[in-house]
């Protein structure tokens, strides 16, 4: 590996990293020694690469570094543009559009030898299913409501038909095969619950941001999930 493709590597390295990395680990992924760790990490700081570091603790990539599109492996492109199919595939007009605007930007800046992948791809999504319900409530709606971090009032339709009034804390949309769902902190139910979004009948956004981070909430409901999946298993 070239010296310019390692630092290239490395930003690329620590732009992945949430936490800290310390220059060991570094090394270790790049597969250099520390000593030559140390002197990228002084190149990349000398051209104004924002990377911090504190001694016991790491390095950081901090935001406000623009890195040009970086050469994508074969595999790397085949994963991408499977997303995307399924995007396409199974999400609202709006997702569908953009997975179709990101598909076009991947198209132009990848070099004729990737182009097979992208014309005849080696992995393909499997069959959209048999459509979705309609949805009384814009998915765009709620997904602005998930994004500003405000409650909404719901009026919602359970599958024996019971309509129940819930004022709920939007956290994220789910797209299953065959339903879409919105997964949201409920103030009746004072628990996590997953609504489908076509037994929806009224979303009104309250002029309220509901406590905490959305991210501590949703990383909360996921292990719930998952603590409920394991013991399920267990008990069968």
């Amino acid at each position: 590996m070239s010296r310019t493709a390692r630092l290239l590597a490395l930003l690329q390295l620590l732009r992945a990293k949430r936490l800290p990395a310390t220059a060991a680990s570094l090394a270790a992924e790049l597969g250099v020694s520390e000593r030559t760790l140390y002197r990228d990490i002084a190149e990349l700081t000398a051209q104004g690469a924002p990377i911090h570091g504190e001694a016991g603790i790491g390095y950081v990539l901090r935001p406000g570094l623009f890195l040009p599109p970086l050469m994508l492996s074969e595999d790397e492109t085949e994963a991408i543009l499977l997303g995307l199919r399924y995007v396409d595939q199974r999400g609202d007009e709006t997702l569908s559009k953009a997975a179709s605007a990101a598909r076009a930007k991947i198209a132009a800046v990848l070099p004729p030898s990737a182009r097979e992948a992208l014309d005849n791809p080696v992995t393909m999504p499997g069959p959209p299913g048999f459509g979705f319900p309609r949805n009384e409530v814009a998915l765009d709606a709620l997904r602005a409501a998930i994004r500003a971090q405000t409650k909404l009032r719901l009026d919602y339709e359970d599958a024996a038909g019971v309509r129940t009034r819930r004022l709920v804390w939007p956290l994220a949309l789910g797209f299953m095969n065959e339903a879409r769902v919105l997964v949201a902190w409920c103030e009746v139910r004072q628990d996590y619950r997953s609504f489908r979004t076509d037994r929806i009948a009224a979303a009104e956004p309250v002029e309220q941001r509901y406590p905490g981070r959305r991210a501590a909430l949703l990383e909360a409901w996921r292990v719930r999930t998952q603590s409920a999946l394991l013991t399920r298993t267990d008990s069968e």
